[in-house]
């Protein structure tokens, strides 16, 4: 652990130094590839050329290059043959994208990074030994065809696991990568229960469901009394503040500790490295390069990218990959700000895609969930998911309409959606000028979920479990007219 450590604090204090190394292993790699020849990796000697003979590019772009790859040709976009992809879907359509997994990310960048991220904890906590007993992973499931796997990302890594690590971890594994959800959490909670329990790791609103039953297999008041030494809880995927005080509740013990993750299909790219930090530390030495596009520029048309020394705090970015799974200057979709620059921290601010700017508003991911955040705890309540979307009333002005499943309801619904567009006003500048007199944007609108309407159109789009979660904004209507027509088939 110690030896881990100082490894990590060499590219802490050394970014650019290990950027540079990175880079240049991926060029070297990416020569004996096929996209490698195409894009005339033998003229790349510097990033400036690298940015010159390699476009930007969405999924869309890349994917004549993944199916290739998973038509089982080899040295496609990383040297050998990939034998994983994890698999996501967009949005609102049922569209998959494959991201290939390769031996070197699976090694040197998802495992590397939760090393890393247990080598800090241990660091940060020295009194603490999660070791003592064993861990619960919640994944998803995975297939296999002629050539390849496929599934969540969370499955392939439990499918890949060294063995030490699968000795500590409960389910067994063909538990684990169970497809049918229902019969999973069931069968996982009767495992655990008996266990003794240390560590948790999965999506909070996935985890959540499974904590609930868990207490009630086991007839106990709340998650201390099934596992009394249960020390840390290891999440991503979604922001996790609109949750906490479920957590709180269900685990009701001040020693219990809390650590965040930004692992995506695509890489490892963050950790939280202190135990009261309020960013993410990127990671610099685990095969992936990174770049930048200011969202302002990128809207605009813009593509030139910057590096890390250029960034800025309080900036919203797109953030731009290159990594040791073969994936090239490719642009992941997730937005990021960072919240220092020695070293460098940060925080996920939301999606390209991921926001809502049909009046000009601005309104960004990292805001509604600020806001959720901030009602729940003045007016008690909880929630259990939620999605927003515009309402066009003319071709100049409209609203926003909250559609709201709460764990636990305000006693008053129209304060609660007076209160989250208060705080909206006060934390994004774009929204508050937006909603002056009601010209523009007027109060919002809330439809408040009483029938599990989010899972069942999770389970109606094949997205149950793993990492799939419920888009929070869209731009459209086609997410939110399909959960209120879920909701009007209970009133008929």
């Amino acid at each position: 652990m110690r030896k881990r450590n100082n490894n990590i604090y060499r590219w802490i204090n050394n970014p650019t130094k290990y950027q540079q190394i990175v880079f240049e292993n991926l060029i070297k790699k990416g020569k004996k590839t096929k996209f490698g020849k195409d894009h005339k990796f033998h003229d790349i000697k510097d990033i400036s050329t690298f940015k010159n003979n390699i476009p930007l590019r969405r999924y869309e772009e890349i994917e004549p290059y993944i199916k290739k790859a998973r038509n089982n040709e080899k040295n496609i976009l990383w040297p050998g043959k990939v034998k994983f992809f994890a698999k996501s879907s967009g949005t609102t359509d049922n569209k998959s994208k494959y991201i290939p997994i390769t031996k070197d990310s699976l090694s040197h960048c998802h495992f590397r990074a939760g090393k890393d991220m247990l080598s800090l904890y241990e660091n940060n906590f020295p009194k603490k030994n999660i070791y003592n007993g064993k861990g619960l992973m919640l994944g998803g499931s995975i297939s296999k065809d002629l050539s390849n796997k496929n599934g969540d990302l969370s499955a392939i890594l439990l499918d890949q696991f060294p063995f030490w690590v699968s000795y500590h971890r409960v389910p067994d594994i063909s538990t684990a990568l169970m497809k049918e959800w229902n019969q999973k959490l069931n069968k996982i909670a009767i495992q655990a229960i008996n266990e003794n329990i240390t560590n948790i790791t999965g999506v909070p609103s996935w985890m959540l469901i499974l904590l609930k039953r868990i207490v009630k297999i086991s007839g106990k008041k709340n998650i201390c009394e099934v596992w009394p030494n249960l020390e840390l809880y290891m999440h991503g995927g979604i922001n996790f503040e609109p949750y906490r005080s479920q957590f709180d509740k269900l685990i009701p013990n001040n020693k219990m500790n809390y650590l965040e993750g930004y692992n995506a299909s695509e890489g490892f790219f963050g950790l939280q490295d202190l135990k009261k930090s309020k960013g993410l530390l990127l990671l610099l030495n685990n095969g992936i390069f990174y770049e930048f596009i200011e969202i302002s520029d990128y809207k605009k048309g813009i593509r030139e990218t910057i590096g890390l020394d250029q960034v800025r705090q309080k900036v919203n970015y797109v953030i731009i990959i290159t990594t040791n799974a073969g994936l090239w200057r490719y642009i992941i979709g997730d937005l990021v700000c960072f919240t220092t620059t020695f070293p460098f921290r940060i925080k996920i601010t939301g999606r390209i895609t991921s926001c809502i700017n049909s009046f000009g508003e601005e309104l960004m991911v990292h805001n509604t969930d600020r806001a959720i955040t901030y009602c729940c705890e003045k007016f008690n309540c909880s929630i259990s998911d939620y999605t927003v979307a515009p309402i066009f009333l003319d071709e100049h002005c409209g609203c926003h309409q909250w559609l709201i499943e709460f764990n636990k309801k305000p006693e008053n619904i129209n304060q609660f959606i007076m209160e989250i567009d208060i705080y909206l006003k006060k934390i994004n500048s774009d929204y508050e000028a937006k909603r002056y007199q009601n010209i523009i944007l007027q109060e919002p609108k809330i439809v408040v979920l009483e029938n599990n309407e989010f899972y069942i159109w999770l389970k109606e789009n094949n997205r149950l479990g793993g990492q799939f979660k419920v888009p929070r904004l869209s731009e459209n209507r086609e997410l939110a007219d399909n959960i209120i027509s879920i909701s009007r088939s209970f009133q008929q």
